[in-house]
């Protein structure tokens, strides 16, 4: 097994900050991501193309555009972030869901997202299913969805992406759920 180690450095920057509807959480960035230095690069990646069919984007946006997110709402980290490859190649101990509590507790957004099941699972410490979670991380409302990795076809639900961009932006116009 192979382990990818990014020094003292995040992999990829942080992408937060106050007043944001929602912050994505990744578990590692992944070998092609880590090499552009963009969140969600390999072109099988369905994230970018997803934001902009539930209508979080105005527009189909680059990897390489990811710091253009704040703009829209939209915040992105990882738990690991100083790892990066598919989660099996991570360390047991790659994911800091301490440093992450921390960082969502400080930037307080709308909504926090896990775009995988996995990830939600090691956030929240016990499994879970797809969608808004009864249980808050970090005291925001928490949603896991469907990893949109190539990857990850198999378990692929536009729906349920669909369904929390619906209430992120029913949240955000003062419509109430």
């Amino acid at each position: 097994m192979t382990t990818h180690v990014a020094s003292d450095r995040f992999v990829l920057p942080d992408v937060l900050q106050h007043g944001l509807r929602v912050v994505f959480c990744g578990t590692a960035a992944g070998t092609r991501s880590a090499r552009e230095g963009a969140y969600y690069a390999h072109p099988g990646n369905m994230f970018w193309r997803t934001l902009f069919a539930v209508g979080l984007t105005p527009r189909l946006l680059a990897p390489a555009e990811y710091p253009l997110l704040p703009a829209f709402g939209i915040g992105l980290t990882d738990l690991s972030k100083y790892h990066y490859g598919n989660d099996a190649e991570l360390p047991v101990d790659a994911f800091d869901v301490a440093a992450l509590r921390q960082k969502i507790e400080r930037f307080a957004p709308g909504a926090i997202a896990f775009t995988s099941k996995h990830g939600g699972t090691a956030a929240l410490g016990k499994g879970t299913g797809y969608g808004l979670q009864e249980e808050r991380f970090a005291n925001v409302p928490t949603f896991v969805l469907p990893s949109p990795s190539g990857q990850a076809r198999r378990s692929w639900d536009l729906r349920t992406w669909q369904a929390m961009a619906d209430v992120i932006t029913a949240r955000t116009s003062g419509v109430q759920d």
